[in-house]
């Protein structure tokens, strides 16, 4: 499946970053994050846009739009410590045919060197609602599913354990609730965060506090409305995320703002 993977070879390295670089957002593309040297971050969350024709990503074809995740993956290979964790968000599309992104994004992981490590199943709902997408109804004709979860592929970069040493916050239930595959996580509005696909705070920072230390820097290569930012925040962590559209910039700056004046 890859067509841009690197020849890679385990390094061990763990670095830091610098400090003019942390808990900053940059207005480009993360296909190449020039600010970031090599092995510095610990933790890699994001929730990549899904090409389906909203008003934040681009109309590309498939090959394209994995193309665009592997050059930003690769990068983030680059930019991973030794040990450091991703943390991938995705839903799976369509009906007509069904498009398995999970299964794209954890085959693109596997082909740059990432040693994957499990799949999250994030429930969003118990029940389907007022979803009507029923295909036929009581009937055998045409029956179509109705999504309640989507999926965070999750992988390590050389090693399944960190290398780097720090100091853990993770509470022993939260723990627990942690390291089972099924989420149980509310949605975001996107109404209220005035942004067309967050995802909720909640979701990146049981990731961080459960895969990084204090202090820790996480990154968001695709930051959009900065839940990423918000919950490495939250948690004592340092952030550093790119997004190509300014004004999902400053939101995620004011929602930033408000989650330090909150500590």
């Amino acid at each position: 499946m890859s067509r841009h993977a690197p020849a890679l070879q385990a390094t061990g390295l763990v670095a830091d970053a610098p400090a003019d670089v942390l808990d900053r957002i940059f207005c480009q593309s993360s296909e190449a994050m020039d600010q970031l040297p090599d092995g510095c971050v610990a933790l890699m969350v994001t929730s990549p846009p899904y090409n389906v024709g909203k008003d934040y990503d681009g109309d590309l074809s498939l090959d394209d739009y994995l193309g665009l995740l592997e050059r930003v993956f690769v990068e983030t290979y680059r930019v991973l410590e030794a040990g450091g964790r991703v943390a991938v968000n995705v839903a799976n599309l369509g009906r007509k045919p069904y498009l398995a992104l999970n299964h794209h994004v954890a085959g693109l992981l596997s082909d740059i060197g990432f040693l994957l490590r499990g799949e999250i199943i994030w429930q969003k709902a118990k029940a389907a609602g007022g979803s009507c997408a029923w295909g036929s109804w009581q009937s055998a004709k045409n029956p179509t599913l109705r999504d309640l979860h989507e999926y965070v592929i999750v992988a390590s970069k050389e090693s399944y354990r960190r290398l780097r040493k720090g100091d853990d916050t993770i509470a022993r239930d939260d723990f627990l609730d942690a390291t089972v595959s099924v989420w149980n996580i509310q949605p975001e509005s996107a109404r209220r965060v005035g942004h067309p696909a967050p995802f909720p705070v909640a979701l990146p920072q049981r990731l961080i506090e459960l895969y990084t230390f204090a202090d820790d820097l996480v990154l968001d290569p695709f930051m959009g409305a900065g839940s990423t930012a918000v919950a490495a925040v939250s948690t004592g962590r340092h952030f550093v995320g790119y997004d190509t559209e300014s004004e999902y910039i400053a939101l995620a700056e004011s929602r930033i703002a408000e989650a330090r004046s909150a500590d």
